[in-house]
């Protein structure tokens, strides 16, 4: 029930919708006295949702920034969350998402020395399959890309941040590594909430933040602040969930 509750509440703080609904009361209110008010609301929301800049600077409060790759020490296990895929029915075969950042630069660790072990926690995070076993998938892409079966563990339960926390301490436990050197792996936006679950079940963390949107110097462009773009609309769902699931697990006791 939670699982589901969590994807209505997504619904409802995705800015498109609000932007479409302030729109449709303005269109629906002809006679209201408050249509110019209306009016009001929905220029603002839709420019507040659509400006790169605005995002950008709200992102860069929430966001753990990232670390070269080259300043990290010596880990005994990344742990790598899901969200990063999608399943190709037709083609059968993984199809990446902006998430898969997370693997890229896990494996660019790996590869460095960095982690010893690959910890892959998800097995997706639909209301249905979609034929997604993200976890037992990707490994055996990693299989055939040359990294060690032995190398990679895999969490092919949870299926959101919570399990993943539950599930990959179940996993560590198992293999003596509950109290040994964690590097979590996930996305800028998604590690604080990563973070406070991952603790909340004992296990001390070090973040390792992907798919960033900002960075510490403020590098933008022109038509970032003047032109309106509807990718930043979807850009800010991707904030107000994570804000929405911070509330909502720390209610749940999560984190």
């Amino acid at each position: 029930m939670f699982f589901v509750l969590s994807k209505l509440l997504h619904i409802l703080v995705m800015p498109i919708f609000w932007m479409l609904f302030f729109w449709f009361l303005f269109v629906w209110k002809r006679k209201s006295k408050w249509r110019k008010s209306l009016l009001f609301v929905a220029i603002f929301v839709s420019f507040v949702f659509t400006n790169t800049v605005v995002f950008k600077e709200f992102v860069r409060l929430w966001e753990i920034h990232g670390v070269n790759k080259d300043a990290v020490a010596s880990y005994d296990v990344g742990v790598v969350l899901g969200g990063m895929f999608e399943y190709n029915n037709d083609l059968e075969t993984l199809s990446i998402r902006r998430g898969g950042d997370r693997i890229w630069q896990a494996l660019g660790l790996y590869h460095r020395g960095k982690v010893k072990k690959l910890l892959i926690s998800g097995s997706h995070g639909f209301l249905s399959s979609r034929g997604l076993d993200e976890a037992l998938q990707l490994r055996d892409e990693l299989v055939l890309w040359g990294v060690p079966m032995d190398d990679i563990w895999i969490d092919s339960v949870s299926q959101n941040t919570y399990e993943n926390a539950v599930e990959s301490f179940k996993i560590l436990r198992h293999y003596g590594l509950e109290k040994g050197k964690i590097l979590l792996v996930t996305s800028g936006t998604h590690m604080k909430r990563s973070v406070a679950c991952f603790e909340k079940q004992g296990l001390e963390v070090a973040p390792f933040s992907t798919d960033l949107f900002t960075g510490p110097k403020r590098t933008y462009h022109w038509d970032e602040y003047l032109i309106p773009s509807l990718s930043t609309a979807d850009d800010w769902s991707i904030l107000t969930h994570e804000w929405a699931g911070y509330i909502v697990y720390k209610v749940m006791g999560y984190i």
